[in-house]
């Protein structure tokens, strides 16, 4: 067996002659901060050209008997050798994710360039193989029934969204929020006084705990509301040295929270990619043992079960998604977009539907049918973003399917807010709405919705009416650190959007207007990022925004809509 120095003289050598990925310091660096961003944009060469690099390099290094913990080591003297983060960080996060990173690796039968295609994207390598489908109902679709305005004084519900809370319990005021690791604000950063991280937050770090009950106070004493979707994300982002422990800590810290202020209300929760440890890592129900996330949908069916009924068990304790009825004719149903991610390695050993999620959300939805009912599908991950190209294909193929039975689609993750319109041809068949974060990370301000929904009698639509953000001037509040921090309505959309309603028809014709109006363009880039917008949304981000608007699936071109696209560039 080769030595240790021999291999890391071997592997740092074929390091820097086969690539460029080290000779520029950072370029490793935003790989290794992509394990746990919430950036979403299309990856840079350096990105692909070390994936394509390493898979190869470990599968040669293994089959030479070149034991794991050898391999590891490279990883990290590569990762502080080049500056990329300091030794602590490197080491920890080398450490955190090997288990995972080796079994998925040497387990799959994908070749490099399939599964670098898949875990950097498109963009890198070929995808080909991604080509499942699931089986839809033999029952025929019914005729498309257009959307109806509710009368005037028709009851309505008004639905509480929280999503991206990441509250950091070590978050500590007057720490350096520029300390150079993925995560600031928190021991051991240095403490540098006043120029330091506020008292309510800082545009750079994770929601402070203080932050945190001050939102939840607010919303007890100003916001009328009948239910909540908590839709995921509740650990902080130091993703380089998390335990399971650590990530069920902050979650019954914040469950606690959320039954003191809100004792009387049900919250329908839905899993996010940062509750797991390591994050993004969901191996599907058929991984065992030690690596099985056994012990988290166990925790959640207990942590949740002061909202969720029993019958949600199963397929809690299976693979972290469920189905309720609040209503005879409405249901919500919660996925585990985790399934779907690109950066859960684990679903790359047998990509095809994991847990059978996407063909019960079919028989789900078919049920709902046949009884009438209308349904809220509520996530973490949007599907049009960040997932494997045939999970989010067949996810788009399911939403036409169902068009007269889905009233919503609710996500979160991206921290910002935006919609998505889903087009059949060229109809606009539903909308996918991703709310806004309580997290201030990165330059946000902390934020949340609540949504207005035809609902609770018996001809509703459960189609959503309205919605209105509100937030918290970061900024404002620690000039005034002894003070309790001002919450206020930032906008509702159907007025500041000038919107003749949220039906799909509705915002494709308000995506037509954006193509026309800068103004209202710039507008909807400010309130995506709830109010703090730091430069102005100049052309290329026009082009993105519009893209993201019609956006129904992972790669789709976006050329034939937005001339300024190149031909290849992908939604």
């Amino acid at each position: 067996m080769a030595s240790a120095f021999f291999l890391r003289l071997l592997f740092l050598f074929s390091a820097y002659s086969a690539a460029p990925v080290f000779k520029t310091q950072g370029n490793l660096s935003r790989l290794l901060r992509q394990i746990g961003s919430i950036d979403t944009k299309l990856p840079t060469r350096e990105e692909c050209d070390f994936c394509k690099l390493a898979v190869p390099a470990i599968r040669l290094l293994t089959n030479w008997h070149v034991s794991q913990a050898d391999i590891a080591d490279v990883i990290q003297d590569v990762c502080t050798l080049g500056k990329i983060e300091d030794s602590l960080v490197c080491h920890a996060i080398v450490k955190e994710f090997q288990m995972e990173f080796f079994s998925v690796v040497l387990d799959t039968n994908l070749t490099a360039e399939e599964l670098c295609g898949r875990a950097v994207g498109p963009s890198c390598a070929n995808v080909s193989g991604q080509n499942w489908t699931v089986s839809l109902s033999d029952v025929p679709k019914p005729p498309v029934r257009p959307p109806v305005t509710p009368k005037s004084n028709a009851p309505k519900l008004r639905i509480l969204y929280l999503s991206d809370v990441h509250v950091d319990l070590n978050y500590t005021e007057e720490l350096d929020p520029n300390c150079g690791e993925p995560l600031c604000c928190r021991p051991p950063n240095k403490f540098v006084g006043k120029g330091g991280a506020g008292k309510w937050g800082d545009y750079s770090c994770d929601c402070p705990l203080a932050t945190m009950e001050s939102l939840l106070d607010f919303i007890k004493n100003n916001i009328e509301f009948d239910f909540v979707y908590w839709t995921g994300d509740v650990p902080p982002h130091n993703v380089w040295n998390q335990t399971r422990y650590d990530q069920l800590h902050v979650l019954d810290v914040v469950i606690k929270l959320l039954l003191k202020y809100f004792p009387n209300k049900v919250i329908y929760p839905a899993l996010g990619n940062h509750e797991s440890a390591p994050v993004n890592s969901y191996p599907p129900p058929f991984v065992k043992g030690q690596n099985s996330e056994a012990w988290l949908y166990n925790a959640i069916v207990k942590d949740w079960s002061p909202w969720l009924p029993n019958e949600t068990t199963p397929t809690l304790s299976y693979g972290g998604f469920y189905s309720v009825q609040p209503a005879t004719n409405f249901r919500v149903i919660s996925l585990n977009v985790n399934y779907c991610s690109n950066l859960n390695f684990w679903v790359f050993i047998n990509e095809t539907d994991p847990a059978g999620q996407l063909q019960w959300l079919v028989n789900e939805l078919q049920d709902a049918e046949n009884k009438g009912q209308k349904v809220h599908i509520i996530g973490h991950i949007p599907p049009n973003k960040g997932c494997l190209t045939a999970w989010s294909a067949n996810y788009e193929k399911i939403v036409n399917r169902y068009e007269n039975t889905i009233a919503a689609q609710i996500y979160g993750h991206t921290h910002e807010t935006h919609i998505s319109v889903y087009f059949n041809n060229s109809r606009p068949v539903n909308v996918l709405y991703t709310g806004p974060s309580v997290t201030t990370y990165k330059e946000l301000n902390p934020a949340f919705r609540v949504y207005e929904v035809d609902g609770i009698y018996k001809d509703s639509t459960f189609g959503i009416l309205d919605y209105t953000d509100y937030i918290m001037n970061l900024t404002e509040a620690n000039l005034t650190p002894n003070a309790s921090p001002r919450w206020r309505k930032e906008y509702s959309a159907r007025d500041a959007y000038n919107l003749t309603s949220l039906f799909p028809s509705g915002w494709a014709n308000f995506i037509e207007r954006c193509k026309e109006d800068d103004s209202l363009l710039q507008l909807y880039n400010k309130y995506r990022r709830h109010s703090h917008v730091t430069s102005p949304c100049d052309k290329s981000c026009q082009l993105s925004l519009l893209c993201e608007m019609e956006q129904s699936r992972v790669g789709v071109p976006c050329a034939e809509r937005f001339p300024g696209y190149a031909k290849n560039d992908l939604c």
